[in-house]
C-alpha cells in the first residue's frame, strides 16, 4: 500500500470504525483512542497490507484492540445494575432509540460486535468470521442469540409503534 492509499483508507474508513467501536464501548474519547491505535498499527505495517484488504485489516485490528482494552479495564469498571425488561416497559415508550441502546449494551460483547458488523456495517458472515476469528456457523449462532436476547429485552416491537 502506498502512502496515498493509506490516506485514502483513513478518509474512507475512519468514521465507520469509530461508529463500530463507539457502539461497543459507549465512550467517545476511548473510541477515538482505539481508532487512533488502529490506524497507527496500519501505519507501522502499511507496506505489508494491500489496499484491497485494508478494510478487513482495519476492522480486525479495531476489534482486537477493543477486546484488549475491555480486558485491561474490566477490573476497574464498576458494574451498574442492569435495567430489566420490566423497567424498560415503564420508560417512555416513544424513546425507541434509547431503549434499543440500553438493551444493546446488555448483550455480551461478542454478540454485540457480530451484530454491529452484520447489521450496521454490512459485512458477510464469512468476513465477520475472519475479523473475529470465529467460524461462519459460530457467527450465525451469535447473531441469532443476540437478536433473540434483544427481542426479550425490548419486548414486543408493536409497543413502540
Amino acid at each position: 500500500m502506498t502512502i496515498a492509499e493509506y490516506n485514502l483508507a483513513v478518509n474512507e474508513y475512519a468514521d465507520r470504525l469509530f461508529r463500530f467501536v463507539l457502539k461497543n464501548i459507549r465512550n467517545e474519547s476511548t473510541a477515538e483512542d482505539i481508532i487512533q491505535d488502529t490506524f497507527e498499527k496500519l501505519w507501522l505495517k502499511y507496506e505489508n497490507v494491500s489496499y484491497a484488504k485494508v478494510r478487513s485489516y482495519l476492522f480486525t485490528t479495531a476489534y482486537h484492540t477493543l477486546i484488549d482494552h475491555t480486558r485491561k479495564f474490566k477490573k476497574e469498571v464498576i458494574t451498574e445494575e442492569l435495567i430489566t425488561s420490566e423497567t424498560m416497559e415503564t420508560q417512555d415508550l416513544f424513546d425507541l432509540k434509547k431503549n434499543l441502546d440500553v438493551a444493546f449494551q446488555q448483550l455480551p460483547e461478542i454478540q454485540r460486535s457480530v451484530i454491529l458488523l452484520r447489521d450496521y456495517e454490512g459485512y458477510s458472515y464469512q468476513e465477520i468470521g475472519e475479523i473475529t476469528n470465529l467460524s461462519e456457523s459460530q457467527v450465525k449462532v451469535y447473531i441469532y442469540r443476540g437478536r433473540i436476547a434483544l427481542r426479550k429485552l425490548i419486548g414486543s416491537p408493536e409497543v413502540f409503534i
